[in-house]
């Protein structure tokens, strides 16, 4: 092990022979800790998110315990804390209100602990971005260790997706195709292990993010949560962590603006989530990468799909991990010269070409050649125009590809409530080239930014055996659905964007090729509608006090990553004053 290149920050704590570190370590080691610990070792601390209310992450105490002992091999001492846990599947309004929250609950765990470097535990939608976003304000070594997906969901003998089932299932109960018990009967067969969601959802997507930006150890986003290989990868991690400290090799040496856009390619292979977008650009806002929305039409369009998994394809994530995972994703592209910047250095010193050259691959099924692709052009769709003036995101490997060019008259719902009440109205004036659009759903809206972009399509219209419609919202949808679905419309409707003047009737265009999104109607008559919205504007008494008040005041729009405006950039991890 090399020698420190830069004095532990753990020694302004627990290093002096004053009444401070008298203090600092006798506290301490009412836990039973010795003196030989505070000698001179690298503290690791790991960030958990484990909760009972967070199912995804509910095996991290025993992941813990793996990381512990390869911090101990490595000749460190692990200190584990927790911090806020956003549970995708619990969490209401949406986990996402309280990313940021739980972001800043990370940040001052990490400056304001005794730790020269740190573990994040991650697993459920939004806590890889929000615990990478708080130890980027911080910029310490770290190292992401994921929890993994879950098991194969299994229905009626065959296999099923966690969430994307959901959405299939439902939408086939509206239309009269399977009954309610039928589809009930398929719950508990959906989730029969711990872990995250075994599709190409957020989750899985952001892990492969990670991977990709380099934070992790090769294969960490594939490996299922019950593998006793998860558990060797974590044991791994923390012996990395020690020498990581040691070398001070901090994250903003890999999270560089290189990095970032190798993650938006591989993004596109692998057909991930669009909720990518918006935390990809939260952390590289984090640690002082400028990334923007058109990054994703520059980067990742015309890239291929090349892995067959749903909610875009066939498989599963066990499939995947079986397969050759992420790193032979990574050789397959970096052979085409489709990497980058294959030079990226990642967390284990080695750079990405390094760590992925060899990679096996064991399935061209799952994983496809180049030459046949799942999706010849898998990049989000990025769209503009006069009803997205700063941008909104669509998915093309997950929507029908005849409605990526289309024309339709709008029918509009105010907000999720209103398409709730009003969605199944027999009486709707909907037909199967209507464009649904729902306002009032985006980071101030609802507030949160909920996951109701892809609605269910009317019953009227399921009934005469139509499966896809254009739909167009400032909300986001969960990544293991699907469909012809714009999201992220910006600016919202909440925040004045053209998305609030829509009516019913308005004709509404689409064209994914040229990246258009427009309403058809003159620039006079958008403000004239605008002026009178404005002027009818009403405050909502509970966005008036308490972190509501907080996130509504101060967050960002979906094109600049739905931060918070004074959480951009990086603080880093000065010493703090001492407490007594």
């Amino acid at each position: 092990m090399s020698a420190p290149k830069s004095r532990l920050r753990s020694a302004a704590w627990f290093g002096t022979a004053d009444k401070n570190g008298f203090m600092y370590r006798s506290w301490m080691k009412n836990q039973g800790i010795p003196d030989h610990e505070f000698a001179g070792k690298p503290i690791i601390g790991i960030c958990n998110t484990w909760s009972e209310l967070t199912p995804c992450n509910s095996h991290f105490r025993k992941l813990a315990e793996h990381v512990k002992r390869g911090v101990y091999e490595a000749g460190g001492f692990p200190v584990e804390f927790p911090v806020f846990s956003n549970g995708e599947s619990n969490l209401r309004p949406t986990a996402m209100f309280t990313r940021n929250l739980a972001s800043m609950d990370v940040e001052e765990a990490i400056r304001g602990n005794p730790v020269d470097a740190v573990v994040l535990l991650v697993g459920c939608d939004k806590t890889t971005p929000a615990l990478l976003m708080g130890a980027a304000s911080c910029d310490v070594p770290a190292i992401v260790v994921s929890g993994g997906p879950m098991l194969n969901g299994k229905h009626e003998g065959r296999d099923i997706g966690s969430g994307t089932v959901v959405w299939q299932l439902s939408e086939q109960v509206k239309a009269g195709k399977i009954s309610i018990h039928e589809f009930m009967s398929a719950e508990a067969g959906m989730s029969r292990s711990t872990g995250t969601c075994n599709t190409m959802g957020t989750a899985s997507t952001m892990a492969c993010m990670a991977e990709s930006l380099g934070v992790t150890l090769p294969h960490n986003a594939a490996i299922p949560a019950v593998d006793s290989r998860r558990y060797v990868l974590a044991h791994l991690s923390g012996m990395r962590i020690v020498e990581m400290a040691l070398e001070d090799l901090r994250l903003s040496k890999l999270l560089t603006r290189e990095a970032f856009e190798n993650a938006i390619r591989t993004n596109a292979a692998i057909g991930g989530s669009t909720n990518a977008a918006i935390h990809l650009k939260a952390i590289a806002g984090r640690i002082g990468v400028k990334l923007e929305l058109d990054d994703w039409t520059r980067i990742g369009r015309g890239t291929p799909t090349l892995v067959d998994l749903q909610p875009s394809g066939r498989f599963l994530m066990e499939e995947f991990y079986y397969a050759g995972g992420l790193p032979a994703v990574l050789r397959r592209l970096g052979e085409a010269n489709l990497i980058p910047h294959p030079d990226a250095l990642t967390a284990n010193g080695r750079t990405l070409w390094e760590n992925v050259k060899e990679a096996p691959l064991y399935n061209d099924e799952v994983i496809r050649p180049i030459e046949k692709p799942l999706v010849a052009d898998g990049g989000l769709c990025v769209l503009r125009g006069n009803l997205a003036p700063n941008g909104a995101v669509l998915k093309p490997s997950a929507a029908t590809p005849a409605l990526l060019k289309h024309r339709g008259r709008a029918v509009v719902f105010e907000d999720f409530d209103d398409y709730k009440r009003r969605i199944a109205d027999p009486d709707l004036d909907v037909t199967a080239d209507s464009v649904l659009v729902m306002k009032n759903c985006g980071p101030k809206g609802y507030p949160g930014m909920a996951e109701v972009g892809n609605m269910g399509l009317p019953p009227k219209v399921l009934a005469q055996g139509v499966t896809d419609m254009v739909r167009v919202s400032d909300a986001r949808m969960s990544g293991t659905a699907y469909g012809t679905v714009v999201l992220h419309v910006a600016p919202e409707a909440r925040a004045g964007g053209p998305l609030a003047i829509v009516r019913d009737g308005d004709w509404i265009e689409l064209d994914c090729d040229k990246g258009l999104l427009r309403i058809d109607i003159d620039d006079d008559e958008i403000r004239t509608r605008l002026d009178a919205w404005s002027a009818a504007k009403r405050e909502i008494p509970e966005d008036r006090t308490g972190y509501r008040k907080l996130y509504i005041d101060h967050v960002l729009q979906a094109d600049e990553g739905c931060d918070f405006d004074f959480l951009v950039g990086c603080r880093g991890a000065d010493v703090p004053k001492h407490s007594h």
